[in-house]
């Protein structure tokens, strides 16, 4: 069966991830110095989210205004080394770049370049761009696209064929009405819903601009109440939002309103139907950078394949929660150029500081994980295999037998520290393991200072409810690291093992003899 194109309409940009250190002060300024060591440039805006839909190995088509110069050069150059269909619109100025400079996780400044562009309509229309597509995705980043006459009604005529996904802007236009689905965040549905002035997501004229919220996609958004004040709880949060998202439905005239809320997941409003949360599956403490471009296209994605609205949204939540705790777009840069070779696998601290150093100074990622690993078990694979996917090396920290002990009792550790580590450097997932003597991995961590940390269980990042927080967080923040809670693998457990063989070892209780019966 052929797949026909997704097709991703809107503002495109370079991108840039200038990746560095900073360990010193400017002699001559109170400025930090910034060694560079890595840069890698990335598609940007739409066609970003035109290049990790091609991710997904199925045909997309981006329209877009890109610039004749050496950006508008080089993003073509990423686009079709990502295997995405361009179809120029005109355009008259150069093409936007953002630059970042990085230190670590940490964006130290953001540079802009490229003047104020305008793009134009085609003389001959969008239909033949949009005959075939399985699903249409508007990525509008308030740079006029989303606003052309010809594209509003390629859109608009598409409404009625294929699901069209818009993911709005503040400085944009309002989305054309029969919209399958529209995906603000917090501030921009509350925004739309309270008639506020910040642009016309507000539901001022769709072709006059505005000023508004930041931008975007998925964020680590405040739990405010209506008045923006401080924390209220996720009931009234939900309530809020609920009313927003639908009366965002109704101004709008779209069919379904998914508010995008960071780490916390998305709430789906659609027709008569009570609103419904869908959690992120992965929490990450991470730069969410494309985390809603993802989110769009694989909802789209979704949908052109035929899912329901409610099945289409949980699929895109859980796409772009991994996403953002394997780096957002950071790491889709580092993935499409393949810049951190992997090593080995050693056991030692010594190997582990060599690797940290190594990876970071190639500009990649490290994460690391830490546990016991008693009884090594499926459980224990999921998570380190999991956390191994969020970055460019693996570093488990494994507790000595003298660490177990402390923490577990006299009985445990079943396996010494010797075996334990062997077992868990045999897996292919597995970079370097570090045993350590202390009852936390955190002497160990401030020495790493791993990119990001990963712990599997029901803890969390933040203690709004008394829930179990996870211990290292605060440290791993401190140097502007990140920390990811993945999901224990049900049912997999050392203390369930053990207790499974004790069964299985206690011989069951004597039947008492009957009178008559022979020994």
């Amino acid at each position: 069966m052929v797949t026909r194109p997704i097709v991703v309409v809107g503002d495109a940009l370079l991108d840039r991830d200038v990746v560095g250190q900073v360990d010193r002060i400017c002699p001559d300024a109170p400025a930090p110095v910034f060694e560079e060591s890595q840069a890698f440039d990335r598609p940007g805006g739409a066609a970003l989210a035109a290049a990790l839909l091609a991710e997904y190995g199925r045909p997309v088509r981006l329209v877009a205004a890109i610039g004749a110069d050496p950006a508008g050069d080089r993003l073509r150059e990423l686009l079709e080394s990502a295997g995405v269909e361009v179809v120029a619109l005109p355009y008259r100025g150069s093409t936007p770049e953002k630059i970042r400079l990085c230190a670590g996780p940490q964006v130290l400044m953001r540079m802009d370049r490229g003047s104020p562009g305008q793009p134009l309509d085609p003389d001959g229309g969008l239909d033949v761009a949009f005959a075939d597509a399985g699903a249409i995705v508007v990525s509008d980043y308030g740079r006029g696209v989303a606003g052309l006459a010809s594209v509003r009604a390629a859109v608009a005529a598409s409404t009625v064929l294929r699901p069209v996904v818009w993911d709005p802007h503040p400085r944009g236009p309002a989305p054309v009405p029969g919209v399958r689905l529209v995906t603000p965040n917090e501030s921009e549905v509350l925004a739309t819903a309270g008639n506020s002035a910040r642009g016309n997501l507000a539901g001022g004229n769709p072709h006059d601009a505005g000023t508004g919220g930041g931008r975007h996609r998925a964020p680590d958004a405040p739990d405010t109440g209506p008045d923006g004040s401080g924390s209220t709880g996720f009931g009234h949060r939900f309530s809020t939002l609920a009313v927003a998202a639908n009366r965002a439905r109704e101004r709008w005239r779209v069919r379904a309103v998914t508010v995008t809320l960071g780490a916390d997941g998305a709430l789906l409003a659609h027709g008569g139907a009570t609103p419904m949360v869908v959690p992120a599956p992965v929490r990450a403490d991470a730069d969410s950078c494309g985390a809603g471009d993802r989110f769009a296209g694989a909802a789209a994605a979704a949908l052109a394949d035929g899912s329901l609205l409610s099945e289409a949204v949980q699929s895109a939540v859980a796409d772009a929660a991994t996403f953002v705790a394997a780096g957002a777009a950071r790491g889709y840069a580092r993935r499409s150029t393949g810049a951190v070779p992997r090593s080995a696998t050693e056991v030692s601290v010594e190997a582990a500081l060599a690797m940290a150093a190594a990876t970071r100074g190639a500009g990649g990622t490290v994460v690391a994980t830490g546990g016991c690993f008693d009884l090594l078990h499926a459980g224990h694979v999921a998570t380190l295999e999991a956390a191994r996917a969020l970055g460019d090396c693996l570093i488990v920290c494994l507790n000595s037998d003298h660490s177990v002990r402390s923490l577990k009792g006299p009985d445990r550790p079943l396996v010494s520290q010797d075996d334990r580590a062997r077992l868990v450097a045999a897996l292919g997932c597995v970079d370097v393991v570090a045993v350590f003597d202390e009852l936390t991995p955190e002497p160990l961590l401030a020495r790493l200072r791993p990119d990001v940390w990963v712990k599997g269980g029901d803890y969390f990042l933040d203690d709004p409810d008394d829930r179990p927080v996870l211990p290292e967080a605060e440290l791993i923040r401190s140097w502007g690291g990140q920390s990811v809670v993945v999901p224990y693998l049900a049912n997999h457990s050392t203390s369930g093992l053990i207790r499974s063989a004790q069964d299985r070892l206690t011989p069951p209780p004597a039947e008492p003899r009957r009178e008559g019966e022979e020994r």
